[in-house]
């Protein structure tokens, strides 16, 4: 599985994790689509399935280059890198345009989405009854999930952990929004906001030698729960990609035709013309989280009206989100090309 990677080859790695990450932030984006699209999503998931009970006996052993090697630690360390960048750089980007042009944002997200959705259909037999099946089930159980209504935050230690199973999901399961998920859960505020705010004000004052954070239990009860979401998020990074790497080796139509369907079905998730819904308490008043921020609750869905200005624009970035797509795939095609002929 290692490959020999150029120095082109690697610097796109590091971009495809950085789109990969920013994807996972986003509620209602799936990093997996990422993944599909930019066409490393099955050597994703062979490579995380290489974190396995060998891969430990190396680690125990010593056996630093053999693990390495193993688990194709070049792709997943440029990957990881170019998430981890996001993280701290493009997703702060993606806040600042969602906070000041939303609609728009929403509108390209929107295109990219249905740019997948020819991208993975467009070799994918759809004569088979069974796969239209599984291709109706997966569009059921994604307008499902998009319809759910949120739940109350919930800070239990193992509910976080189970968080972070399912939170991961985003990357391993295209369609599936691992942040959209949290909203529903109710914690995608604590987790991905509060929590991860924490972690910066203690790196910072770590950074001043300032270790007075310790005495502050609210800092720490959040330090403790991003602890157990990230452990959660590591389990299930490796358990579902042991499972999708078993069903995409044994049953890939069926997996392809649900993914479609999800995919399809998660359209509602990010419809770019919706208004947000807060949770508010009993006697109404707006409910906020740590930082004093509104805390989403769910989106109110409307058709746009066509005499808007707006409107014409949100078509041109959703017209511009497809063609994104298009031109991945036209360029993944050209480099398979030259690769092959190399």
């Amino acid at each position: 599985m290692q490959q020999t990677r150029t120095l082109k080859d690697k610097i796109f790695l590091v971009l495809k994790g950085l789109a990969m990450g920013a994807a996972n932030k986003v509620p209602g984006v799936s990093g997996g689509v990422v993944a599909f699209v930019a066409g490393f999503y099955e050597e994703f998931i062979y490579s995380l399935q290489k974190v396995n009970y060998k891969a430990f006996l190396l680690l125990i052993n010593g056996r630093f280059r053999s693990l390495y090697h193993y688990v194709n630690g070049k792709f997943l360390g440029l990957l990881i890198l170019g998430m981890v960048i996001s993280y701290f750089s493009v997703s702060k980007l993606l806040d600042f345009l969602i906070e000041h042009f939303e609609l728009y944002v929403w509108s390209a997200f929107f295109g990219m989405i249905i740019g997948s959705i020819y991208y993975i259909s467009k070799d994918f037999k759809l004569k088979s009854f069974s796969n239209l099946l599984f291709i109706f089930f997966g569009i059921v159980a994604g307008v499902g999930i998009s319809l759910m209504e949120p739940a109350t935050e919930n800070d239990n230690l193992w509910f976080v952990f189970v968080c972070g199973i399912i939170g991961v999901s985003g990357m391993t399961l295209p369609g599936l929004s691992g942040s959209f998920i949290l909203i529903l859960i109710g914690n995608y505020v604590l987790l991905l906001v509060d929590s991860v705010n924490a972690l910066f004000d203690t790196l910072t004052d770590i950074a001043k030698f300032d270790f007075s954070f310790v005495d502050n239990q609210e800092r720490t009860n959040l330090l403790k729960v991003l602890t157990s979401f990230t452990l959660g998020s590591v389990v299930g990074l490796v358990t579902l990609s042991h499972a999708l790497g078993y069903v995409l080796k044994h049953y890939k139509n069926i997996t392809y035709a649900v993914i479609i369907g999800f995919i399809t079905g998660s359209l509602g998730v990010v419809w770019p013309w919706k208004e947000k819904v807060f949770k508010t308490r009993g006697n109404g008043e707006l409910l906020k989280d740590a930082n004093g921020n509104l805390v989403l609750d769910n989106y109110d869905r409307y058709l746009p009206h066509l005499t808007d200005m707006t409107t014409w624009i949100a078509i041109f970035f959703i017209i511009l989100g497809i063609l994104i797509v298009l031109g991945l795939e036209r360029y993944g095609n050209k480099n398979a090309n030259t690769n092959t002929n190399g």
